[in-house]
């Protein structure tokens, strides 16, 4: 017993950090863009899954990593691995990151055949994990 407790606390502290993860801090809440683009790639990964989308912009075309859920919490919300393929056209919505990169937190989507996925985060400005005091 004298061994399993040092053992227990040192796995118990480790795991910590872990459960913080990282905050919602580096997306601008309060801002809602929207993207109409080619879905290049679907990543169905952990601990975020994301969607690799070309967005034509200015006569170039750019492109956005849009993060999403675990595929844990993906899966309870009905999607799958094959809820999106390469060379679809969608139209989606996502919280921009704050340093001007090309990526976001996803919000919403629409496919061209008019079917949505959701993220089930708030569309109307209101931060996500932010304390309120």
């Amino acid at each position: 017993m004298r061994i399993l407790a040092p053992v227990a606390m040192v796995a118990v502290a480790t795991a910590l950090p872990a459960a913080a993860h990282h905050s919602f801090a580096m997306f601008n809440q309060r801002e809602i863009m929207t993207l109409e683009g080619t879905v290049t790639e679907f990543q169905w990964t952990n601990p975020h899954a994301f969607i690799e989308i070309d967005v034509p912009q200015q006569g170039q075309v750019v492109h956005w990593s849009i993060e999403l859920n675990s595929p844990n919490n993906l899966r309870r919300q009905g999607w799958n691995r094959m809820a999106l393929r390469p060379g679809e056209k969608i139209s989606l919505r996502m919280n921009p990151l704050r340093d001007g990169q090309h990526g976001g937190l996803f919000l919403d989507l629409v496919k061209e055949d008019g079917s949505t996925l959701d993220s089930g985060l708030p569309k109307n400005g209101e931060p996500v994990n932010v304390p309120s005091l």
